[in-house]
């Protein structure tokens, strides 16, 4: 019997974007200490500030400076805060309306415990000793002994010494995945350099990589089936930009790949031959790097290319 498989995973992206002049003004006011907010054809104050007004989607530009000081109007408490989390310590997530905004701005509360929060409390920001131009200039909100401020808003014209243009978000998801009983034979078969999947029993499909069921006829699938190792690419794309920390360089080729026997394509990288001669029907073979535990890449195997026929239902 095969055992199951686990493994961590990291899943992460950095997102790159360019500001608008709301956005750039109120990224560039936190690095100096400074909350701006936009100011609606309807005489809201939106804290943080967007583009477009969310009720009518007039477009709105009318920037205010708010208080540094704020009432909590919701809260959770995160007991075990995660990697890159804004504390290591426990906190509490906020939604806090600073004075003069009438919309709550998320962040998070520096507190003792649960039992020291409270919807309705007074905080003010606590802001970072090292700031760039980011929602992080915020490095948390604390608790705060005042009365709310009723001072109105004041207009700013949102213009700073050396703007902030484009920020980079990193995206980021750590997970334990568990593929289960189909896929941990299928990686484990490919551990041998072999290419397993499994057959339906009602419509007789091979699927590769198998998912423990069938996705046409809903049944599940146990009987395994050796494929490949050769194939076919039925369709491909060429990757102009390089990934992070990525040891390939651009261009190159991956394709979805109709191994023989299979009935679904999977997708990996074209090499042996320059990435403008890749095209359909091209027959591959895998190739097998010393300690890998699957096909380094694909190239061709200097057959015939198959016929369009032949791989037209699996593109």
């Amino acid at each position: 019997m095969t055992d199951v498989l686990s493994a961590p995973l990291v899943v992460e992206f950095p997102f790159t974007r360019s500001l608008g002049p709301v956005q750039s003004a109120f990224l560039t006011g936190l690095r100096e200490r400074t909350v701006l907010g936009v100011r609606t054809g309807r005489g809201e104050v939106l804290v943080p500030p967007v583009e477009y007004d969310p009720v009518t989607a007039e477009e709105i530009g009318d920037l205010v400076e708010v208080a540094a000081t704020g009432t909590v109007t919701t809260w959770a408490w995160n007991p075990s805060p995660r990697r890159a989390q804004p504390l290591g310590t426990p906190f509490a997530w906020v939604l806090v309306r600073l004075d003069g905004a009438d919309t709550a701005l998320l962040h998070v509360l520096d507190a003792p415990g649960p039992e020291a929060v409270r919807t309705g409390m007074r905080v003010r920001i606590r802001w970072a000793q090292d700031r760039v131009g980011a929602i992080t200039d915020i490095a948390c909100f604390e608790p705060y002994e005042s009365d709310r401020v009723t001072t109105d808003p004041i207009p700013h014209s949102g213009q700073f010494t050396d703007q902030v243009t484009g920020i980079v978000t990193p995206a980021r998801l750590d997970y334990t995945y568990h593929p289960g009983r189909a896929q941990s034979a299928y990686l484990e078969a490919l551990a041998g350099q072999h290419v397993v999947g499994e057959r339906c029993p009602a419509c007789r499909k091979v699927y590769v990589p198998p998912r423990g069921a069938c996705p046409t006829c809903g049944v599940a699938t146990d009987e395994r089936v050796e494929v490949g190792p050769r194939g076919t690419v039925t369709t491909f794309c060429i990757v102009n930009i390089k990934a992070k920390n990525a040891a390939i360089e651009v261009p190159y080729v991956y394709a979805h790949i109709a191994l023989d026997g299979a009935d679904l394509a999977l997708h990996a990288r074209i090499g042996g031959l320059p990435y403008d001669q890749v095209r359909m029907g091209l027959r591959v073979e895998p190739v097998w790097t010393p300690g890998s535990r699957h096909p380094d890449h694909y190239r061709p195997t200097g057959e015939p290319d198959a016929d369009y026929d032949t791989y037209k239902e699996l593109l």
